[in-house]
Parts: C-alpha cells; sequence; structure tokens
C-alpha cells in the first residue's frame, strides 16, 4: 500500500467528490477494501436499502479521507476499477435473474406434473364450456416440482391459461407415488365460481361450481 502524503488534505478537492458506483453496487465489499467500515450497514435490515444510496453519495468523501493516496489519480484509477467491477458484477446478477426467470418455467413445462395438470384441465367439459376448445397455458408457470427418492415428489403449480372464450387461472397439487403423478388438488378460476376438477384431500372451496 502506498505510504500516505504528508500533505494528503482531509478534506476531498471538489472535483473528486462525486456519486461513487463502486460504493453502490458493491457496497460492504467497497467498504472493507476501502477501510469506510460504515459500510457494514448493509446488513442491517431496512439500513441497507438507505445505505446504498448514502454509499453512493458519500463514498468517495469517505474513501478519500480513509486511505491513503498517492495522488488525485491515483484516487481516480482506483475508485474507477471498483466501479467497472461493481458495474459487471450487476450486469452478470441482471443476466443470471433473466436465464432463471427463463428456464424455471420450460423446466416445470417438460414435466410429468405439468403435463398431467394440462391434460386434466383441457379434458375438463367445463373449462371447455368457459374458455373455448383451444385451451393453452401462457409462458409463466410458478410453483415447485420437487422429486424424492423412492419414488416419491410433490408438485404445486400455478398457471394463466387461455381458449378462444376467455382465459383462466390454474392451481394444481400434484403428488407422486411410486414413481406415478396423481391430481390431488385441480382447480380453475375462470372468472365467476372456481371449477374444482380435483379435491382428493376434501379441502373445497366456498362458491365451487362442482367437486368430484
Amino acid at each position: 500500500m502506498a505510504v500516505q502524503p504528508l500533505n494528503q488534505p482531509a478534506e476531498i478537492p471538489p472535483e473528486l467528490d462525486r456519486w461513487n458506483w463502486g460504493a453502490f453496487f458493491l457496497n460492504w465489499i467497497w467498504g472493507i477494501g476501502n477501510s469506510t467500515f460504515i459500510a457494514l450497514l448493509m446488513f442491517v435490515p431496512l439500513v441497507n436499502i438507505v445505505m446504498l444510496f448514502v454509499l453512493g453519495a458519500k463514498g468517495s468523501r469517505w474513501a478519500w479521507q480513509n486511505v491513503s493516496w498517492r495522488d488525485a489519480e491515483h484516487f481516480r484509477r482506483v475508485q474507477r476499477n471498483w466501479a467497472i467491477a461493481g458495474f459487471s458484477l450487476f450486469v452478470v446478477g441482471l443476466f443470471s435473474i433473466a436465464a432463471v426467470a427463463v428456464l424455471v418455467p420450460r423446466m416445470m413445462k417438460n414435466s410429468d406434473a405439468y403435463r398431467l395438470t394440462m391434460e386434466t384441465v383441457r379434458a375438463d367439459d367445463r373449462v371447455k364450456a368457459a374458455l373455448g376448445e383451444d385451451i393453452d397455458a401462457s409462458y409463466w408457470v410458478v410453483g415447485s416440482v420437487q422429486i424424492f427418492g423412492n419414488g416419491l415428489g410433490d408438485a404445486q403449480l400455478s398457471m394463466p391459461i387461455h381458449g378462444s372464450h376467455g382465459s383462466a387461472w390454474v392451481m394444481s397439487h400434484v403428488v407422486r407415488n411410486a414413481g406415478k403423478w396423481n391430481l390431488r388438488l385441480l382447480v380453475v378460476m375462470a372468472g365467476g365460481a372456481p371449477i374444482v376438477l380435483v379435491d382428493e384431500d376434501h379441502i373445497g372451496s366456498p362458491g365451487t361450481a362442482t367437486k368430484i
């Protein structure tokens, strides 16, 4: 580490006192690297939201005061590197989130639990009367599909569907025993009263149309 010049001013020069993107994106990591340990408040719930913007606004000033710098150019270069690293990590994070958002619904749609759910929905006369014959699901599927050992598994799915006559929302609970998936609950919310296709656990629903 460079030795602090004896004449380094305590106050940051005005041209260096600007928004610090490295402090904003990397917060507590930047804080440790710049001896600005107030950044560890990022671990405090709710406070961390405010600290993001405080670090961005005051990070340059605190870094100038807490670390030894050879000169203004040295400070600029180091803080620029922090900003590049922080922005790069931010972009990678965005791509990772986007990849998960795209891949997870696709994986769920490839599951036997999803196929059983949609086959049962498409075969039901009440659903076809409400939505039309050409029933299809939208891309987005939320929920979970878990497969355990010994042929066991559990899936809870929720998804929008649509047909030529309208749209609806499907909720299903599918259980896997001995390697075979079985519907325990399947409900279609089609605007009016819910259409209960399967209710093996007798959960029931107020105002349901028909229960089997």
